[in-house]
């Protein structure tokens, strides 16, 4: 940590600059940047009163590259960290209390005797702090008592994964305040995962909390989810002359809790026919080959058609990998848009079937296909049903193609971002 004071005034004159390009991603003037860590800062006194020193944390969002609901089911995914983050200030408090305010939101209050499931707070942020928190104790960490305060411009039910970017910062947090920094990249975004899973009671994956923890672009094979291979993939999309795009169609998703726990658990039902937990440990070609015996036995044809995208979407988020450390741009692309066309079709999660009439993603898709015309490519955005679109637009047309989708969708709705090379980071 650092003297606030030493802190705000680095912030100023530039001492900074160069950490804050590299974070994200950003070739010219960062004050913006710096001024968002001085105003976090000054939230924190405001909140706490005078500290004599702050460490200041950032956990990115992130974009899913390639992969569509493949995680869960221990397949292969690409996904990059964004220049969109949550930010902390944070400081050991001397007390056996943690307390979290985040901008907007009541503080969230916990004492560090009392890290057990509390089903009252299954969805909320506080569980997500106290299952970070638990995790670290029973590794054995002394963790004490802390004070944070936390802004986030990681648009919520974006498909950015505003909640994976939180639980990575906590466990940035107590990491690096605690344990000496001793956990890596990938246990913080399984950390992140065990406290989704267990005490908010939403059964994600984890390619959400790697993506934001581990940072840039990487692919990860999830085949053992306690030791997935993560690669670094190259992505330069400026040098290719596109940019990438986040389009925010305006229908939150963050009530549609029920409709994504049934995407894992309809894949589930297609790979227990064949004695499995998980679609990964099923050979496509017995899938193909039974897929009347399956359908007559779980008498669900989503799920197979679930279990049909799963096999297409992982062979695809391999190949577009694998496109990407060969410099074929264009195939990449191609990839793409298959991609997007799997998730329509077969994996069904671009609308909610219990509101049919509202189908935003759907327009901003329509919209794509018709503005880009044969052009870059589009697709639903993470997990889907509403939220966000992601397309990758030519740079020599982003402009006209920014300003017609917001015709549609609203001014500042479609966000051109970077892909940032650090995840969950602890601003020294």
């Amino acid at each position: 940590m650092r003297a606030v004071n030493e802190t705000l005034a680095a912030l100023k004159n530039g001492e900074y600059d160069d950490k804050l390009r590299y974070m994200y991603a950003c070739k010219g003037d960062v004050s913006a940047y710096a001024d968002r860590y001085a105003e976090v800062i000054g939230e924190f006194i405001k909140t706490y009163g005078d500290a004599p020193d702050i460490a200041l944390f950032s956990a990115p969002g992130r974009t899913e590259i390639g992969g569509n609901h493949t995680d869960h089911q221990h397949g292969c995914v690409i996904a990059g960290a964004v220049n969109l983050d949550v930010i902390a200030a944070a400081r050991p408090n001397g007390t056996n209390t943690v307390r979290v305010q985040s901008r907007n939101y009541k503080m969230d209050v916990i004492e560090l005797d009392d890290l057990g499931i509390h089903e009252e707070q299954f969805d909320k942020a506080i569980a997500l702090i106290r299952g970070t928190l638990k995790y670290f104790v029973d590794k054995g960490y002394d963790v004490k008592g802390f004070d944070a305060y936390t802004i986030s411009n990681v648009l919520k039910g974006s498909g950015m994964s505003s909640s994976a970017a939180f639980e990575v910062l906590i466990g940035t947090i107590v990491n690096n305040l605690f344990a000496g920094g001793e956990i890596s990249p990938v246990e913080i975004a399984q950390i992140g995962q065990y406290a989704e899973n267990v005490y908010f009671n939403k059964p994600c994956g984890l390619m959400d909390q790697m993506a934001s923890s581990v940072g840039s672009a990487v692919a990860i094979d999830f085949n053992d989810t306690s030791a997935p291979v993560v690669e670094k993939v190259d992505f330069d999309l400026a040098g290719n002359g596109y940019a990438l795009c986040i389009i925010d169609s305006g229908a939150d998703h963050a009530d549609l809790t029920d409709e994504y726990a049934a995407v894992p658990k309809e894949m589930k039902e297609a790979a227990g026919f064949f004695g499995k937990e998980y679609l990964r440990d099923v050979n496509p070609a017995d899938f193909f080959a039974n897929i009347k015996n399956i359908r007559e036995k779980i008498h669900n044809d989503r799920a197979v058609l679930r279990a049909f995208h799963f096999f297409r979407d992982n062979n695809i988020a391999r190949e577009e990998a694998d496109a990407l450390k060969t410099g074929d741009f264009d195939r990449f692309l191609s990839l793409v848009r298959k991609s997007g066309q799997s998730s329509f079709m077969y994996l069904q999660n671009v609308y909610s079937p219990s509101a049919p009439g509202a189908q935003a993603v759907a327009v901003v898709l329509a919209m794509c296909d018709e503005l880009l015309g044969g052009r870059g490519a589009y697709r639903v955005h993470g997990g889907g049903f509403a939220g966000t679109v992601q397309a990758f637009v030519p740079l020599d047309m982003l402009d006209e193609f920014k300003a017609k989708i917001e015709a549609v969708t609203g001014e500042g709705m479609c966000h051109v971002l970077s892909v940032r090379p650090v995840g969950g980071y602890e601003l020294k």
